[in-house]
């Protein structure tokens, strides 16, 4: 059951356009995570879901009404915002019911429902507090309450782990997680943190100049990205890329690259011309070292210990260094020459506009040829 439905939506503030033509499906239950860089157009979209913002052209549709000129109240959805915005006041009970008491909710009502959000969000032995009595995690869960107690058909989350430290945003992710598991509403949730994305995500649609740029679930975007973008965008560190030419196009295409030299590769690129710009990339797990023969490899320029893991930064004689993810023993140092594996069944292709290469299953033959130029 479609919950949500965003048809062509557009968002105009002066002469600037902050959202292009967005289409945009979310299932009753799902929780959404909308990412990407700042001024992306992210947190203005989930106001005009909310109904903070009014949208300029196209139509938005929860249960399969036109909610354009709706009130917000009238929308039924929830809305935590980066700020805890807590009446200082008032104890956490006149927090959480503050809504309901606006909205002339009866009494009884209005009590069993803050008793149970409090006690889902386990906040019940908090009810008599003050704001500054609670920490930040306790104050983002009142936060999350009122908007729940009004029980919405859908709740907006606009980046509420932002202003916490990083153990409470870990502790608060993963209740946020329980708490839709608990609840099995539609979430939607708005984050420039990809580890909040691809942790809480059933669907992350990923914005970019206020378009989207590709929908799926974490794992379909992190393995088969659609544009270098998004490649690049999730990730820590972020996918390699490598310079590329096109030698030969067609079903498999023969691709040379200064450091692998000639590659032919299970990509589709017979709509391209020979000698095309290309860009090969390689998430860090998947770039593998052993020690050159002689000089003929590329120099390791870093390295970083992390614990669990050590990256090695290498430099190709690109603007940017290649990385590695190694074990923490690998024993690599600053001014190794060493020569680069990459995982063939994990390298992607993007053309000059930065769009993938429809690629062949991992069954295709793949081999490199050294040549000192073409």
């Amino acid at each position: 059951m479609i919950k949500l439905k965003l048809d062509n939506v557009n968002k105009q503030l002066g002469g600037a356009r902050i959202l292009r033509d967005v289409s945009l499906e979310i299932a009753a239950g799902e929780f959404v995570v909308f990412v990407g860089p700042s001024g992306c157009g992210k947190s203005t979209l989930l106001r005009l879901i909310a109904g903070l913002d009014s949208i300029c052209g196209g139509d938005l549709l929860i249960d399969g009404r036109r909610v354009n000129d709706l009130e917000p109240r009238e929308r039924g959805v929830g809305m935590v915002f980066q700020s805890y915005a807590l009446y200082p006041h008032m104890s956490v009970y006149d927090n959480i019911s503050f809504g309901l008491k606006l909205a002339k909710t009866e009494k009884t009502s209005l009590r069993e429902r803050v008793l149970k959000t409090a006690q889902i969000l386990q906040l019940d032995k908090l009810l008599q507090r003050k704001p500054k009595e609670l920490s930040g995690g306790q104050r983002q869960r009142v936060a999350m309450g009122r908007a729940m107690a009004r029980e919405p058909d859908i709740l907006l989350f606009d980046e509420p782990l932002s202003n916490l430290d990083a153990s409470l945003r870990v502790q608060m992710r993963n209740e946020i997680a329980r708490l839709h598991d608990r609840l099995g509403s539609t979430m939607i949730y708005v984050t420039h943190d990809q580890v909040e994305a691809m942790t809480l995500a059933d669907k992350i649609v990923v914005l970019n100049g206020g378009r989207v740029e590709q929908v799926g679930s974490p794992r379909e975007l992190y393995e088969r990205p659609a544009s270098r973008f998004v490649a690049g965008f999730l990730g820590s560190p972020r996918m390699n890329f490598l310079a590329a030419r096109l030698h030969a196009p067609g079903k498999t295409s023969l691709v040379h690259t200064p450091v692998l030299g000639m590659s032919s590769l299970p990509f589709d690129s017979s709509n391209l011309a020979a000698d095309a710009q290309l860009s090969l990339g390689i998430r860090p797990e998947h770039v593998s070292l052993k020690a050159a023969d002689g000089t003929a490899g590329v120099v390791v320029t870093g390295v970083e210990y992390l614990g669990s893991e050590t990256y090695v930064h290498l430099d190709t004689g690109q603007d940017e260094p290649l990385i590695c993810r190694c074990e923490v023993n690998a024993g690599w140092r600053v001014g190794d020459q060493v020569e680069l594996q990459l995982d063939p069944g994990n390298l992607h292709l993007f053309d000059a506009d930065g769009t993938a290469l429809k690629r062949y299953p991992h069954g295709v033959l793949l081999h490199s040829v050294r040549e000192a130029a073409l």
